[in-house]
């Protein structure tokens, strides 16, 4: 169709923008173009930043002035589209686009704003339309070359001069307007700025296409942009539009542009400073070493910077350090006699990777960090993104190391698919507005968007906040990826270190932790791979302990100390006698009790109802306790019945081993477990048909966990 003096096609149009140099927002905005078929024209390369939002922003008048200069080498017969670049994604085409303008019948169409800026008082001097916006807004217009050389051919400003204010006063005047036939898409069917509109937005799948619905005017414009304060809802919509992310493909660009890893030489790997960060008494400190170990990546490659700020963690740190930092290529230690505070640590972090030049990454963890996949750094990298982190979340609970979004106050706000990426309803790579606990930093973005020393501070926002806060004002993307599972956060809520394990304690805050350090490999299987096994009548024995879960229980008791001395009378227990005496600590002694119950309820209830069919224990115990046999102190137990519905015996050492003799005998049956298996349990009735004898220990100590359940 006929527009002015020209047949339109999709030849004519030109997209034109203004991109000083190649930021995040303009790689994502090339993307969008790219999908669309788009021509682009780029103005400005390597000019210099002359204002603007961010460092890599080109100030208004800059943007009029390289318009000007630009207008001059295109063809008269070209409609041009000028847009910003660093906050904009396509949603459709240019066939749609062009269609849109030549319906407007006009020359030259502005997109338009619901809010009056820079200068409130020309308010009443714009046109009323009947329905929609009011107000001009300069990031985004379109028009043919002819009439645009008229719109600036008066532009005399400096760079750093409003682009929108020098727009605005021509629209305003009635006989420029008319002139230059300037019009505004007031009803966003081209346009749409999301400054002061952003509850006119969603989100619309369909197709295989996200398009940004207006649902105060019901259009879908083809240009969005995140104007003034909207970086983080633009940054949000481009997760989606246009096909970034849709239910049909899922995310059709996160394997595009990688940097593989595969086939390189442990020489070719990228360097990377690892920064770990101990601020605060935290659980399973050891575990978290040896997940680093288990890292897939060359150790040679890899430099270390610790930071431990808790005295109680030396000897992890000391420890990790003597067995293995001689395989990593460098290694820096800031212990707690340093007194180095919080921030200027994660400073000093970074800045041992901007400052070697071989650096190519930092990835920082703190030492909550449960890092499951062995493969989580190498994936992070391949993915090639500025800031990324692999997300991890609390066991049980919707808590991530991300934010969807932020509220007006800069903190945690709900981004509407929140939940679905952190459930995995949704999977990709999201750019997201914070990240703490874990995250890979490209060492380039240190040379140059982040090179102030001090990225850690700002005004009274936490550190991660001050960092994210930084990196968002210098227009660095940050991304979280869901594509693989990557392990959990650990609570350090609790954790209280008047133990020698404490990690013991561990079983309500941490339960998925503790299981896998102190429950046996084999435990999960026992039902599937029958591996109960039944030593005597009624007997049952199965594995229950790891050699760590043994040998820490062993070694709390010792700690304790406070070993009975094996008589009659025993003011522990109700009553104060007992008949068949031990040497013993009750776990009440070590305040353990409802952890011992917790693991009854958890770990011996579902065998217990498998073996005994139509039996439910509640698992109480009056009595759970750790026994000691030595040659020299109380090597036997004569025959008795525990006063218990069952009993559970836990060997917590290793026969030969640790100790020669030993065993269970059952005498109604004759029937010995001689070489009870370290960290397996036998479960047997209490009264009156298992009447039973502990054996002698002839040599070395022997321990075991005994608890009278149900008495």
């Amino acid at each position: 169709c006929a527009s002015g003096r020209y047949q339109l096609t999709l030849g004519n149009l030109l997209v034109v923008t203004v991109a000083t140099k190649e930021t995040d927002g303009f790689r994502r905005f090339m993307r969008s173009a790219r999908h669309f078929n788009y021509t682009i024209k780029v103005l400005g390369r390597g000019e210099p930043w002359k204002g603007g939002d961010y460092m890599t922003e080109p100030g208004g008048g800059q943007k009029v002035r390289l318009l000007k200069a630009g207008l001059q080498e295109i063809e008269e017969d070209k409609v041009v589209l000028f847009i910003d670049s660093y906050d904009v994604v396509f949603a459709s085409g240019p066939k749609e686009l062009l269609k849109k303008f030549q319906q407007t019948r006009h020359k030259v169409v502005f997109s338009a704003e619901t809010l009056i800026w820079p200068d409130r008082h020309l308010e009443d001097k714009h046109p009323h339309f009947r329905e929609g916006k009011r107000f001009l807004g300069s990031g985004g217009f379109i028009g043919y070359v002819p009439n645009l050389k008229e719109m600036v051919a008066d532009w005399t400003g400096e760079d750093s001069d409003s682009d929108q204010l020098f727009f605005t006063k021509i629209y305003i005047n009635p006989e420029k307007r008319k002139s230059i036939n300037i019009t505004l898409d007031n009803r966003c069917r081209m346009f749409h700025n999301l400054h002061g509109s952003l509850d006119e937005v969603v989100l619309k799948f369909e197709d295989g296409q996200v398009r940004a619905r207006n649902v105060l005017y019901d259009t879908l414009p083809v240009v969005i942009h995140g104007n003034g304060p909207t970086k983080l809802q633009i940054n949000y919509l481009s997760n989606y539009i246009p096909t970034v992310w849709t239910f049909e493909t899922g995310c059709s660009v996160c394997l595009e542009d990688l940097r593989p890893l595969s086939g390189l030489k442990e020489s070719d790997y990228p360097l990377v400073v690892i920064g770990i960060f101990i601020q605060q008494p935290t659980p399973f400190v050891s575990v978290f070493f040896e997940t680093l170990l288990k890292l897939e990546y060359p150790k040679n490659r890899l430099k270390l910077f610790i930071y431990n700020q808790e005295q109680h963690h030396e000897v992890a740190v000391s420890s990790f350090l003597k067995d293995h930092g001689e395989e990593y290529q460098d290694v820096k230690v800031i212990g707690p006699e340093e007194n180095m505070d919080r921030v200027a640590s994660r400073n000093l972090g970074l800045d041992m990777c901007r400052q070697d030049k071989d650096c190519e990454y930092f990835f920082s963890m703190d030492i909550e960090v449960v890092l499951k996949n062995k493969d989580t750094l190498k994936i992070l990298i391949e993915q090639n993104e500025p800031i990324i982190a692999p997300m991890i979340t609390r066991e049980g609970r919707l808590w991530t190391n991300f934010w969807g979004a932020l509220s007006a106050d800069g903190y945690y706000a709900r981004s509407e698919d929140y939940v679905d990426i952190v459930q995995g309803r949704r999977v990709g790579v999201w750019n997201v507005p914070y990240l703490t606990k874990v995250y890979l930093v490209k060492a380039s973005l240190l040379h140059e968007e982040l090179s102030n020393n001090d990225l850690f501070s700002s005004g009274t926002l936490d550190l991660d906040m001050a960092f994210c806060h930084n990196a968002r004002n210098k227009g660095v993307f940050m991304y979280v990826t869901n594509m693989h599972t990557f392990g959990r956060m650990l609570s350090t809520e609790n954790y209280q270190m008047s133990h020698l394990h404490n990690d013991l304690w561990q079983i309500f805050e941490n339960p998925k932790d503790w299981e896998e350090r102190y429950i046996h490999e084999n435990y999960t299987k026992i039902m599937r791979d029958k591996l109960i096994e039944t030593p005597c009548p009624d007997v049952y024995w199965f594995p229950l302990f790891s050699d760590i879960g043994c040998d820490h229980i062993v070694q709390e008791m010792e700690n304790f100390g406070q070993w009975s001395g094996g008589r009659n009378t025993d003011t522990r227990i109700q009553g104060g006698y007992e008949n068949v005496p031990t040497i013993d600590i009750h776990m009440t002694q070590i305040n353990y009790e409802k952890e011992w119950q917790k693991l009854l309820l958890d770990y011996i209830a579902p065998i217990t109802e498998t073996m005994y069919p139509g039996y439910y224990t509640k698992a109480q115990f009056d009595l759970a306790f750790v026994v000691r046999y030595k040659p020299d102190e109380q090597p036997f137990l004569r025959p008795h019945h525990d006063a218990s519905t069952f009993t559970i015996n836990i060997a917590l050492n290793q026969k030969v081993l640790d100790y020669q003799g030993g065993g269970c005998r059952f005498i109604r049956y004759n029937c010995s477990v001689e070489a009870p298996r370290k960290g397996w349990a036998l479960m047997h009735p209490g009264r009156l048909t298992h009447y039973h004898e502990g054996l002698r220990t002839t040599a070395g100590t022997r321990y075991i966990a005994v608890s009278f359940v149900d008495p």
